[in-house]
């Protein structure tokens, strides 16, 4: 008996060495399998718990590894100006990245988490990164393989840092320059707005030709997934005042707000943003009509659907009065992934009560957790979730500063060239006695750059990062024998006492971003015009190295009264017209 029993033992261990083998594999973790088989595989082993943990956004200083444990979160962000250091290295970032990413690998199932951030004219929040014009200077340069090489270029910057998404682009359509984020819209023009949806291919990659329309698509550890926002009419609301109502008819939303997103969607755009803004009295954080049945059913966006930053608690007003209504109206209505940011046990517990208690329907939760799943399943993350310091080079590198260089020459918009044709003031000579350079912005990166530039609202002074002011950028560009004098805000003794040959003034608004910006007036604060009537109204700068090919993507008006006046209306009279533009040689562009 005691010598038949070693067989049995071997059998037995046998047995349970192939049990074990078997346990082992698990069918969403091999990339050999189909797409959607990986997706159903993994959420037939999830619990509702680990669900409502994909579904919800956190900021990254609440989310410790702790955190991303216990409540199974599937995504984590920076708010604007959020870092894990003043001026952060790109290893840094990648450090604090994998931090967060191995507490979401050592749960249960070992959902990776997506990290992202906002990528508003490139990696605009970190240290050095390459700071590109504002949509609103791209769009003048109608030039649809620029915006694709900024978004590539963008794409290698980001992941730099070890983060693979990004709330970007913005394909807003400003129909009223008084709102505060009309310099994130490309331009008033649906047309051009729907060519610079081609960002989106240079920041994923091309999406394959053979691709269902609405996949997503993520080309690798290269590209990020980007973000169309806001959907949808964030650019018409009335007066121009941020995240108020937008007054259109449906033909009207379809015309003008709604192409973007159609181009977006067939690019394989990864994620559309919901925008805070209401149309026609119904806030697009709680209208199913427009996120399900249009955008996900009519248009099949396969990717996922996230709020903005606490944008559900802005269905009610004030925001968050009644947030189990706001939980309710969000998801019914289609988000998939919610920004919380902060209070995350709270979207939690609500969010798990409804789906118990047969509020929120469970098929409403698996089509968003199938959803993110899918766009993390295709950029690879299952296989690569961890980030390494293969591309930190890439940040502020020499050649994406050059293209940064020409899309600011590609950006600039020359309207009058001197007193008349025959006396043309541009370009100017770049050898001559003595010149002055003037104004609040012509020394200073911060106003430079504008909103959204290292914080949320962007900074004043040259300590932000790494850039050149267009004063340095004349002193390198005239010639050596030239005397160069800076004068912030010069009074009329100091012009009239200096025997200048030209005055370059540079005068402008100082950087905000969203509602701080809203403008019933649009004036320049002083000093600005002060400065201009001191220096008797020299302007604009160039050394005829390049010639001038921007258009106005935007009317220039005469009178705010006339706002909103757009390209097409019946009592379009601008002081400039959509499309103005002139060379240095005079001849219309």
């Amino acid at each position: 008996m005691g010598k038949s029993s070693i067989p049995i033992v071997g059998v037995l261990l046998l047995c349970l060495l192939v049990s074990f083998s078997e346990a082992e594999y698990l069918k969403y973790k091999d990339p050999k399998v189909p797409l959607d088989e990986r997706i159903r595989d993994l959420m037939q082993r999830m619990t509702l718990e680990e669900k409502i943990g994909q579904m919800t956004q956190i900021e990254r200083s609440v989310a410790t590894p702790d955190v991303m444990k216990k409540y199974f979160i599937g995504s984590v962000l920076s708010g604007g100006g959020s870092v894990p250091a003043p001026k952060a290295s790109a290893e840094t970032w990648v450090k604090m990245v994998n931090q967060i990413q191995n507490g979401a690998l050592s749960t249960r199932l070992g959902i990776p988490m997506i990290y992202g951030i906002d990528a508003v004219h490139g990696h605009n929040t970190v240290y050095n990164a390459t700071v590109f014009p504002h949509n609103v200077g791209l769009g003048v340069t109608r030039d649809p393989v620029l915006i694709k090489k900024i978004g590539d270029a963008t794409a290698l910057e980001v992941r730099a840092t070890g983060i693979p998404y990004v709330f970007a682009p913005c394909i807003a359509v400003c129909r009223d320059p008084r709102w505060g984020r009309c310099y994130e819209s490309y331009s008033e023009d649906p047309k051009i707005v729907r060519t610079m949806t081609e960002i989106i291919p240079g920041l994923q990659g091309d999406i394959p030709g053979n691709s269902m329309k609405g996949v997503p698509f993520v080309a690798g550890k290269n590209k990020v997934a980007a973000c169309a926002k806001h959907f949808v009419g964030d650019g018409g609301t009335n007066k121009g005042i941020n995240e108020n109502n937008t007054l259109i008819n449906y033909k009207g939303l379809l015309k003008i707000h709604m192409p973007a997103y159609y181009d977006s969607v067939v690019k394989g755009v990864a994620t559309v943003m919901v925008s805070y803004s209401s149309w026609n009295g119904k806030k697009m954080h709680a209208n199913r009509n427009l996120v399900t049945n249009y955008l996900k059913n009519k248009l099949q966006f396969k990717g996922f659907v996230i709020s903005d930053w606490q944008g559900i608690d802005r269905i009610t007003s004030p925001p968050h009065a009644n947030y189990s209504y706001s939980v309710q109206a969000g998801v019914s209505a289609g988000i998939d992934m919610i920004m919380v940011p902060f209070n995350f046990t709270e979207f939690i517990d609500d969010l798990t009560y409804q789906v118990k208690n047969n509020i929120i329907p469970m098929s409403r939760i698996d089509d968003a957790v199938a959803r993110i799943l899918r766009v993390k399943f295709i950029m690879g993350l299952f296989e690569n979730p961890l980030a390494d310091l293969s591309l930190v080079n890439q940040l502020g590198s020499k050649e994406h500063r050059e293209l940064a260089r020409e899309a600011v020459r590609k950006s600039l918009v020359l309207l009058k060239n001197g007193k008349s044709s025959e006396k043309p003031l541009l370009p100017l000579p770049k050898k001559a006695g003595k010149i002055l350079v003037a104004g609040i912005h012509a020394d200073n990166l911060g106003y430079q750059c504008g909103g959204w530039t290292i914080t949320w609202q962007g900074l004043d002074g040259n300590d932000l990062t790494s850039g050149t002011t267009i004063l340095n950028a004349v002193k390198q560009t005239v010639d050596p024998a030239t005397e160069v004098v800076y004068n912030e805000n010069p009074d009329a003794n100091f012009i009239k006492s200096n025997k200048f040959s030209y005055a370059i003034v540079v005068v402008g608004e100082h950087p905000y971003a969203e509602t701080f910006g809203d403008s019933l007036n649009l004036t320049i604060a002083e000093p600005g015009p002060s400065t201009i009537t001191n220096v008797k109204g020299f302007a604009d700068l160039l050394y005829g190295d390049y010639e001038f090919t921007g258009e106005l993507a935007r009317t220039w008006f005469k009178t705010v009264d006339q706002l909103p006046m757009n390209v097409g209306d019946k009592h379009y009279d601008p002081l400039f017209p959509f499309g103005f533009g002139l060379t240095t040689n005079l001849t219309k562009y």
